[in-house]
């Protein structure tokens, strides 16, 4: 089943378009306007909608628009001296998918695979390459759709702690999921010796 297929084939990314005063930026300084400017994007690019999907009991999304389809468990090929998160590659319609234990990328403890355990393949980008790559999650939920004012930003976990892999944390009936930026999480470089280029 793929996510097009969930969705009725309609996928939507919806924004707001920001201005930034220039009062608020010297005149000159172009380095500033880009961070500005990168900075914003990042805040209102959030918005949208998000394939959700269950961790150890909590909710987690993905941008829609990075999910190519949903498959179930199938045979996995062990790849030798790749990180223990890897679990290996399937072979996917003739082409070789990596696939990543979420559980075991998120220091989880790992556990056995039922039948509502799914494979979200996904699409990642790095700097040299675009790579697909299937996740391994409990099991997938819904599809829903966030709006700016829903997303709060991440809050801090003190100095030590990388949280650049979180999107925003989405509000909804008393309850918050975790949205997760995929490319933070699953590093191309990681992959480039197994995963075909998208």
């Amino acid at each position: 089943m793929s996510v097009s297929q969930k969705t009725g084939g309609i996928l939507e990314k919806s924004g707001t378009q920001h201005d930034i005063p220039e009062t608020l930026i010297p005149v000159g300084d172009l380095q500033g306007q880009k961070k500005l400017q990168e900075s914003l994007s990042i805040i209102t690019d959030r918005e949208g909608k998000y394939l959700t999907f269950t961790l150890d009991g909590e909710e987690y999304g993905i941008g829609i628009l990075k999910i190519k389809e949903i498959i179930g468990m199938m045979p996995i090929t062990s790849v030798p001296r790749t990180p223990g998160y890897v679990k290996g590659v399937i072979n996917l319609r003739g082409k070789v998918i990596p696939i990543v234990d979420l559980r075991l990328r998120f220091n989880m403890q790992s556990i056995e695979y039922t039948d509502r355990t799914c494979i979200i393949v996904v699409e990642i980008e790095g700097q040299d390459i675009t790579c697909t790559i299937g996740i391994v999650v409990d099991s997938v939920s819904e599809v829903l759709n966030f709006k700016n004012e829903e997303i709060e930003n991440t809050p801090s976990f003190g100095t030590n702690l990388n949280t650049r892999y979180i999107l925003g944390m989405a509000k909804m009936e008393g309850k918050v999921k975790i949205l997760l930026d995929i490319d933070e999480v699953l590093q191309t470089s990681d992959f480039a010796t197994i995963a075909e280029p998208a």
